[in-house]
């Protein structure tokens, strides 16, 4: 593989024959982030001269050095240096997170793009039309039907919720800490503790908060080290994964190479 590469688990990512392509949304700026192989470059739509949306470097260098987890590592270690787009929008990782419950990933990539696509603001790339996130208020005006449509009606409830939590203290969480942030977002009703880790680790790039035996951690863990015995439960899994990577560094890059692993392989 190259020796540097991109995580691209977030569903909004969209796959062309010139790469992967994706729209965000920094500070009120809508952006188009196109990765081409080799480099993620970033464009802002109808304006210039604003900060780039923030772009995370992860090393293998960070990985473990638990004896036990080594077969999992030296494969880890292939990817090289790992870029991440870090979300720059809180409410789009908690949105993200939320159609994220329950289902399978492919399930969940379909009805983000299904919601995206038809309640919010559309981004002309080089892959069509991209949306962002629909807006809190846009979440509130929509009827039971309007969710059903497209697949969310099982979501409405916990996007609705959230969307009036957002309204009333979203800009005071854009100044937590990684930890504090996890605290505040459980104690929104229907988001509960994977929903706040996995929102919180997109926005703040910090993986160490990441529900670690979440099952896409558990799937790409085997599959790159298909010698191991993972434990299958997940809070055996996650204790394990903890052990193997007792500082906040470690735990961070072996989350992130192994999510990355997921992106590069078919």
């Amino acid at each position: 593989m190259s020796t540097t590469s991109i995580v691209t688990e977030h569903p909004a990512w969209h796959e062309t024959p010139e790469g992967v392509v994706r729209v965000v949304e920094h500070n009120g700026v809508a952006w188009v982030a196109h990765w081409q192989g080799d480099a993620l470059l970033l464009r802002s739509v109808g304006t210039t001269d604003v900060e780039l949306p923030p772009v995370a470097y992860v090393s293998p260098i960070n990985l473990p050095h638990h004896t036990e987890a080594q077969p999992l590592v030296r494969e880890l270690a292939r990817l090289g240096t790992v870029q991440r787009l870090t979300n720059p929008s809180l409410w789009d990782a908690i949105t993200t997170a939320l159609l994220r419950q329950v289902v399978r990933a492919r399930t969940a990539k379909e009805r983000h793009r299904a919601y995206y696509a038809a309640y919010g603001r559309s981004v002309e790339t080089i892959a069509g039309p991209l949306a962002l996130a629909p807006t809190p208020e846009t979440v509130l005006a929509l009827n039971d039907e309007q969710f059903a449509t497209i697949g969310a009606a099982f979501n409405r409830t916990a996007l609705r919720s959230a969307a009036r939590a957002y309204l009333d203290r979203g800009e005071h969480w854009s100044t937590l800490d990684a930890d504090r942030l996890v605290k505040e977002l459980v104690e929104v009703p229907y988001i509960g503790p994977w929903t706040a880790a996995a929102a919180t680790a997109d926005y703040t790039g910090d993986h160490a908060v990441y529900p670690h035996g979440d099952l896409a951690v558990r799937t790409w863990a085997g599959r790159a080290a298909p010698s191991l015995q993972l434990p299958s439960r997940e809070n055996e899994f996650a204790a394990m994964w903890r052990r193997w990577a007792p500082n906040r560094s470690a735990l961070h890059t072996l989350t992130l190479l192994t999510l990355a692993y997921g992106s590069h392989t078919p």
